[in-house]
């Protein structure tokens, strides 16, 4: 007997996959359309180049000739991209001049000293910018390994020294290399994590069972001993000591981080005086403990109540100067409109706070807008993370309030800090962790309204909102809720999924993007055991009704995004992908990985650094039975009573390009492991009118898949022959 199989939309994971009859469970990139699994489109690189450290905000723009630009903060660099080509933009926070014999190489070591008039401030990973560089007498570099790039600060030595790290070796120990050098503008580091205090050094706590060992050679304070180079660190034996991931040791007080093993002696990839702790002298001989593992009084060490702020920025745009704040700090502004604007690099806007939470440029009104700022303006140590403050109208350098400006401020009530602020079409909307406000421009003479509209809603992450049609959509620390005049909490059939195994230390890292072409809000989220994005949640608002809201999930590990921008200025949306584990890009010595920029739905497989790959997708169905028996007219209802057959499959896709396989996974009980069918996978072409098959259970369920490049499809109404089996 031919059976169809239908299936509603969306994913339900909140029940068994018995349970989970006649709907979806999971898969990995897919989307649902007109009610229908498809696979996702594909997505391109743009432009040749990977970006320094992980992209945190994108901003498209236009300038009064029409050129496109998409402005993107990284934690490190803030550039331009247009034209197929990234510029470097970034604001000078300290120019330094021409150093005269202040660049030092040391024979056989790839680390150079940096000697300037104060490292105040400065901080390992910070960026400095070099040229009318003179390497050192005999060190085998030439002045185009330095002029005009990037390097990554490898270590901030003492009061007045720095190190980086070049891609080879110094041929001999000189110190008469000359320079100029520019510091960029701190941003932040590229992961959230927690902040550990007095436990760092053991105090009330312990570690379990820890790994001990001695040095090999002394460690000084401010330069590597005999036990180390810039980069590794010798003990007598490594035996036991873990040898993958970043993993730490303490040595007296002082804790240091490494990455790697070399040989049975060698730790590498090392920093030290992490964890808040400061670097000290150590002998030869001293002990050193492995801390990785290491826990408090009952609690495991990530465990913190404070958080270290991650590199983040702000990015608007007011007519043709681009405006970007970096969060906590300063904002800056671009002239996209300058002759030459690419060769030209971002300023501090004159006048405006110097520290704040968040920022946009409100309309039609004009004016720029920043939340969780300064009480006194230039002092940040009056920054209040409910205070907003806004300039004069159409004027982004006034925001002292007089009775001839528009300018002014507002402190919130509802909340202890201002979590983020999106543009609604009617609104500004202002999340603070616990409530929503919404701030609607009145003019003269109070210039904006302020409300409160809903409670116990408050934003998990500054970018963890969107607004579309009229509607704010975001995840907050207690689900996923939407606004559309009132406040409304979603029902969401993967809400288990995401909170039970969701990242909350580093829920600045959660992005919410918009897919406009297919209806789509999405929520790219670090999982409990990652500190970077590896998940998406989507909401298809488009498809969705109130009896069956459309949810899905993506973990593909080519999918995860930092940032997303729908389709717009280009046409179509651009996101981009933070590879933690590469480094090699436009700044020397980056040892935070990289970002690469895509333009989304674009054909069906993902182009990068010239090569094509497939994007493979599945899609897997809850369980079905027979349900329904015939005898002398007679229909007898079983929900897994009887044992059934299918003998053939008949394959239906709206839409079919190469390959795409089926499988059948069998089960007898519900607590069992599905099996595949004994003659499955089948691969379907779109000249298959029927798949023979062999496959005996008490339920299937259905999964659809591709591997290769080019494959497409879109999935129409399968049929299959199922024939009872008894009742077993």
């Amino acid at each position: 007997m031919l059976q169809k199989i239908g299936f509603l939309p969306g994913f339900n994971k909140q029940i068994t996959p018995t349970g989970a009859e006649a709907q979806w469970t999971s898969g990995e990139n897919v989307r649902f359309r007109y009610g229908t699994p498809e696979k996702i489109g594909g997505w391109q690189q743009l432009g040749d180049t990977s970006l320094t450290g992980a992209a945190r905000a994108v901003h498209h723009m236009v300038n009064n000739d029409g050129i496109k630009y998409a402005i993107i903060g990284t934690n490190r660099i803030l550039y331009t991209y247009s034209g197929g080509v990234y510029y470097d933009i970034h604001p000078i926070k300290t120019d330094f001049g021409a150093l005269t014999n202040k660049l030092a190489s040391s024979s056989g070591s790839a680390v150079l000293t940096i000697t300037l008039s104060t490292t105040s401030g400065m901080t390992a990973g910070d960026i400095l910018y070099l040229e009318n560089v003179t390497p050192p007498t005999g060190s085998g570099y030439s002045a185009s390994d330095f002029d005009d790039k990037t390097f990554m600060i490898t270590e901030v030595v003492d009061d007045t020294s720095v190190t980086i790290t070049m891609g080879s070796t110094a041929s001999a120990t000189a110190t008469d290399g000359d320079c100029s050098v520019k510091w960029y503008y701190p941003v932040g580091p590229a992961e959230q994590v927690g902040v550990y205090g007095w436990g760092i050094s053991q105090f009330g706590g312990t570690v379990s069972a820890p790994q001990t060992n001695t040095l090999n050679g002394a460690l000084g304070d401010n330069v590597y001993g005999t036990g180390g180079s810039g980069t590794s660190i010798v003990l007598d034996s490594v035996t036991g000591f873990p040898t993958t991931g970043t993993n730490y040791i303490q040595v007296g007080t002082e804790e240091i981080s490494y990455t790697g093993v070399s040989g049975s002696t060698t730790l590498t990839g090392i920093t030290r005086a992490v964890r808040g702790t400061t670097r000290a002298a150590h002998s030869d001989g001293a002990t050193v403990t492995n801390t990785s593992d290491y826990s408090a009084w009952g609690q495991a060490a990530s465990t913190t109540d404070k958080v270290a702020s991650p590199g983040l920025w702000s990015l608007d745009n007011l007519g043709g100067t681009a405006l970007a704040l970096i969060v906590n700090g300063a904002v800056f502004e671009w002239n996209a409109n300058a002759t030459n604007a690419t060769a030209t690099r971002a300023t501090i806007v004159s006048g405006a706070p110097t520290a704040s939470r968040d920022m946009l440029v409100s309309t039609p009104d004009r004016h720029l807008v920043l939340f969780g700022t300064e009480t006194t303006i230039g002092d940040t140590t009056t920054q209040d993370d409910m205070f907003i403050r806004f300039s004069s109208q159409e004027d982004i350098n006034t925001w002292a309030p007089t009775a001839i400006n528009s300018a002014g401020t507002q402190r919130l009530a509802a909340g202890s800090r201002i979590m983020g602020a999106k543009l609604g079409r009617n609104a500004i909307y202002v999340w603070t962790d616990n409530s929503l406000f919404t701030m609607r421009f009145v003019g003269t003479p109070f210039t904006f309204a302020y409300e409160q509209v809903g409670t116990n809603c408050g934003l998990i992450g500054k970018n963890a909102a969107v607004e579309v049609d009229g509607a704010a959509y975001w995840m907050s620390e207690n689900g996923f809720f939407r606004f559309t005049g009132k406040l409304e909490s979603l029902d969401c059939l993967v809400e288990d999924y995401v909170y039970d195994d969701l990242n909350k230390t580093s829920n600045q890292m959660i992005y919410c993007g918009l897919n406009n072409l297919f209806g789509e809000v999405m929520w790219f989220y670090p999982n409990s055991g990652s500190n970077v994005n590896n998940r998406c949640v989507i909401y298809s608002y488009l498809d969705s009704t109130i009896n069956r809201p459309i949810w899905y999930t993506n973990a593909s590990s080519i999918f995860p995004r930092t940032t997303w921008i729908d389709s717009a200025i280009f046409g179509l949306p651009h996101a981009t992908y933070y590879d933690a584990d590469t480094d090699t890009c436009d700044t020397v010595g980056n040892t935070e990985g990289i970002t690469i920029y895509y333009e989304h739905e674009k054909g069906v497989n993902y182009i990068k650094s010239g090569s094509t790959y497939a994007v493979p997708a599945h899609i897997l169905s809850g369980d079905f039975d027979i349900t329904q028996d015939q005898k002398q007219g007679i229909t007898f209802r079983g929900d897994g009573e009887f044992m059934m057959r299918v003998s053939r499959f008949l394959p239906d896709f709206i839409t079919q390009s190469g390959n795409t396989i089926v499988e059948l996974d069998l089960r007898n009980f519900p607590n069992q492991t599905a099996a595949s069918s004994s003659l499955g996978p089948f691969t379907i072409t779109s000249d298959t009118n029927y798949q023979s098959c062999r496959a005996r259970g008490r339920s299937v369920a259905v999964k659809i898949s591709n591997t290769a490049v080019d494959s497409n499809w879109k999935m129409g109404t399968f049929r299959l022959d199922v024939h009872s089996g008894g009742r077993r």
